[in-house]
């Protein structure tokens, strides 16, 4: 049997977070702000810099995905690549 996050099905939040110098909001659900803050603290670096690295692997793809979604697949794959 599955179970709901402990917190509940949460839609996404806007923030704003500075990359390249300039300001972008970015839409995700609270899981993924905190799974993108753990992964920043892991490494650390501050959240701004790990989305501008994310940013720029993105915009290297032949059809980059928006940044939201970027970020999504990213935090997914690393949770995948650590089991």
């Amino acid at each position: 049997m599955i179970a709901a996050p402990p917190d509940g099905f949460v839609g996404p939040t806007k923030r704003s977070v500075t990359i390249a110098g300039h300001q972008t909001s970015i839409s995700l659900e609270p899981l993924f702000w905190s799974a993108l803050e753990a992964a920043a603290a892991g490494r650390a670096l501050p959240l701004n810099a790990l989305v501008a690295e994310i940013d720029a692997l993105r915009i290297t793809a032949a059809d980059p995905p928006n940044l939201a979604s970027a970020l999504r697949t990213w935090l997914l794959y690393i949770a995948i690549d650590a089991q």
